[in-house]
């Protein structure tokens, strides 16, 4: 058994009279750079498998997606300048005498994965500029100190997860995840997929203030604009008193004015602000479990994009919320699991593991011990899984 230095203690119990959430949707120029290195973290780990049959040294999670231009218009705009993604890290492309396209299989991937995630963004509109390299010399020495079981972690990180998800927080996920699930995207194709979503709760009253980049080829006027507006006001109503049967505020859009026409409306070509009004980069998002939760402890690394087998930055920061989450369902209670590493100690070995469990008694303290002993003990298949693809940010 691994001999892990686990510090289990009270959690110190507070209600927040105010509690702020966001969500940035699948559109947010923000989560679309995360989404697309995330997904490349994938797909690198499972080539490399297939291709040199070991995983060496990349890292994929530097990416900023700067703003198109367009011109909107009811009825259907153009764009005049298309969105630029720069990705830029470092990736190895061979392995002895063995060698892969790594440029090619960027490129390739990352529109595959837009084809399949995004109605609208495609070659013509999404230009990118691949600036990867290969890796320093230290950190790929990491991959070749003999053959273990585990690398040395290549970051010193500390990370944190939490379970349950409040009340606000499930709303602010389940409202967006709603908005940009396929059935209402049939039925209302005029909504976006750049939906951010700011809920806060003050005492038992909830808000949520969303942004919704409507595409104008599916607006015919202002007044339309109004209506469809109005229209999907209605349907997050009927998503709440369905899923939560509690009162919330909601406006959409709030920076709109009747009276100003295609001014006076959020709009967008291709469902997102990168085709004109916001830029992205990676990390600034939502953390790993996907919500950008302000009353709760954070985290030092964004998950996104780091390979799956030495960077503490994805494999902590999602092993910390599925392991709060199984203390949870064991427990019932709410707590949060801390983990830090230290560069060059091999994975398993953290440097702490720091659990706080509310109202904790000895069976909890006993029941959050074997979890993070079993969770230690199996990390190589959490990170088989993790490249599977069965954990991911968002």
């Amino acid at each position: 058994m691994i001999d892990l230095n686990i510090h289990i203690h009270k959690l110190a119990s507070s209600k927040e009279e105010i509690e702020i959430v966001e969500r940035k949707g699948l559109g947010h120029p923000d989560t679309i750079c995360d989404l697309i290195v995330d997904n490349l973290s994938i797909r690198l780990s499972q080539i490399y498998k297939k291709e040199f049959d070991l995983i060496p040294h990349f890292n994929i999670d530097k990416a900023f997606l700067a703003a198109g231009s367009t011109e909107n218009k009811f009825g259907g705009g153009k764009m005049t300048s298309p969105m630029l993604f720069v990705i830029g890290d470092r990736a190895t492309s061979q392995v002895g005498k063995k060698r892969i396209d790594i440029k090619k299989i960027i490129r390739q991937e990352i529109y595959a994965f837009l084809k399949n995630n995004y109605r609208f963004l495609n070659e013509k509109n999404f230009i990118i500029q691949d600036e990867i390299k290969p890796g320093s010399s230290s950190l790929q020495d990491i991959f070749n100190r003999g053959k273990k079981k585990f690398l040395p972690a290549n970051d010193t990180s500390a990370l944190v997860g939490f379970a349950p998800l409040s009340t606000l927080e499930r709303l602010v996920m389940g409202v967006e995840r709603h908005l940009n699930s396929t059935a209402i995207k049939a039925r209302y194709p005029e909504i976006g997929e750049d939906i951010k979503v700011m809920g806060r709760r003050e005492g038992k009253k909830y808000y949520l203030t969303i942004a919704i980049a409507f595409i104008d080829r599916f607006i015919k006027s202002e007044a339309d604009y109004y209506e469809k507006k109005e229209r999907v006001i209605n349907l997050i109503k009927a998503f709440i008193d369905k899923n939560f049967r509690m009162p919330v505020e909601i406006l959409i859009n709030t920076l709109d004015k009747q009276g100003r026409g295609v001014n006076g409306c959020y709009l967008s070509v291709y469902g997102t602000s990168a085709d004109s009004g916001d830029s992205g980069e990676v990390g600034r998002g939502n953390r790993a479990n996907g919500l950008i939760s302000l009353n709760r402890a954070a985290g030092s690394e964004a998950g996104a994009g780091k390979n799956c087998v030495s960077h503490v930055g994805k494999i902590y920061n999602l092993l910390a919320f599925k392991m709060s989450d199984e203390i949870y369902r064991k427990t019932g209670k709410k707590n949060y699991v801390w983990l830090v590493s230290q560069i060059g100690q091999s994975i398993d070995r953290p440097s702490v593991v720091s659990v706080e469990i509310d109202g904790m008694t000895k069976k909890d303290k006993n029941e959050a011990e074997k979890i993070a002993e079993k969770n230690f003990a199996r990390l190589d298949g959490f990170i088989a899984s993790l490249i599977r693809g069965r954990y991911r940010v968002m």
